[in-house]
């Protein structure tokens, strides 16, 4: 018979209950031992997640068109450029890449301005382009148009003075060169002191600063072959051997004959004989302007007193009547050994010598009879006939 445990019963076997102390607050919220934390709400944690993977995108996305930036960039900076011919262009001095790029633009030669501002800049070559006139050829890149700025390789020009030319005509010369720029001097040089050779420059540069060029070489030129020249000649000082240079000049343009009419020249100095050259009865008239082409030379030119008629004065002229080039000063410094005495064109372009006035008499009567029949060929053919040349004497 099963039994049902009283009241009394269960309270004698069971333990004294403990008494019930109150939690504290911070006690009740402190998590207890092996309980775990709570969880975020799933709502809070896809709200960050999307936010960081929003992030992730953005960046992701700045570097690709950063990266497509680049890359089309650069193809444009290196591709073929616009232009389909060549062209120049003039870069004045102290002009910032910014200007360069915009002028570039402006005249067709890139065809974007700041992808070349940028391609210069990322090169590493913002102050390194420089100042000068370039020539840009026909599709070059942003990089050759900068590769070219960089190497200030300007556009070179060239004057040219030819060996004969009075400075007067050298300066009319120097003056027409539109690519110089500033004044010409007040006053001219002395005749004979320009040196006749082609000069290279780039546009801008002055005009004085050419002619101190030439002047500066002349006289180094002449000072230098002065000072090898052969003993015994009868010239008083360089200038007289410039003097003499400048007639040898005007007289002949032949390489092969130069130490030859110097000869004969050297020789009349020496024998006190008058020069007798048309060259410097035509300076005496005319000066540093120089004859009119159709202009010939009459017998009255040849009896007018000047201080340059050397068919007048004895000895050299006063001055130079031309500036003579290398080729001529060489020639009176270390003349040929010869007699001769007197020559005269042959009509070829050349001359022949002659020792004796006979001979030099001869040699002029053949030398009137080939111009007889050259003007009555010229004749014939409705041509005007050949006037005097310069280079028919030293007479006798």
């Amino acid at each position: 018979m099963t039994t049902t445990p009283s009241d009394a019963e269960i309270g004698r076997n069971a333990e004294p209950s403990k008494p019930i102390v109150p939690k504290s607050a911070s006690e009740a919220l402190r998590p207890q031992a092996g309980t775990p934390p709570p969880k975020r709400s799933r709502a809070s944690r896809n709200q960050f997640v999307v936010f960081l993977n929003f992030l992730l995108s953005i960046v992701v996305l700045v570097v690709l068109a950063g990266g497509a930036a680049i890359y089309f960039g650069r193809l444009e900076f290196e591709g073929r450029g616009p232009t389909t011919v060549d062209q120049t262009i003039l870069i004045k001095p102290n002009t910032g890449v910014q200007e360069i790029a915009d002028q570039l633009e402006r005249r067709g030669l890139i065809s974007d301005a700041r992808v070349f501002r940028l391609g210069v800049r990322a090169f590493g070559n913002d102050s390194a382009l420089k100042a000068g006139e370039y020539e840009i050829k026909a599709g070059a890149s942003m990089r050759d148009v900068m590769e070219l700025l960089k190497s200030g390789k300007s556009v070179m020009y060239s004057l040219t003075i030819p060996e004969g030319l009075t400075v007067e005509q050298a300066f009319e010369r120097i003056a027409e060169q539109e690519a110089l720029s500033g004044d010409m001097p007040a006053s001219l040089p002395a005749e004979g002191s320009l040196a006749t050779d082609t000069q290279r420059f780039t546009r801008g540069t002055t005009r004085q600063s050419i002619i101190d060029k030439m002047l500066a070489h002349q006289k180094q030129m002449v000072e230098e072959i002065w000072a090898r020249r052969a003993p015994g000649l009868p010239l008083a000082d360089i200038n007289a051997f410039v003097t003499l240079a400048s007639i040898v000049e005007k007289e002949t343009g032949r390489a092969d004959e130069r130490s030859r009419v110097a000869s004969v020249f050297i020789n009349r100095l020496k024998k006190k004989m008058r020069l007798q050259s048309d060259p410097t009865i035509l300076y005496g008239l005319f000066g540093g302007k120089g004859r009119p082409a159709d202009r010939p030379i009459y017998q009255s030119d040849i009896d007018k007193q000047t201080p340059y008629n050397t068919y007048q004065i004895n000895g050299l002229p006063p001055t130079p009547i031309a500036n003579p080039g290398r080729a001529a000063l060489e020639a009176v410094a270390n003349p040929s050994q010869t007699d001769d005495l007197y020559f005269v064109a042959d009509g070829t372009g050349g001359h022949v010598f002659a020792k004796t006035l006979d001979e030099h008499n001869e040699n002029v009567a053949r030398w009137r009879a080939a111009q007889k029949k050259q003007a009555e060929e010229a004749a014939k053919a409705g041509a005007t006939p050949p006037a005097d040349g310069e280079q028919q004497t030293p007479a006798q």
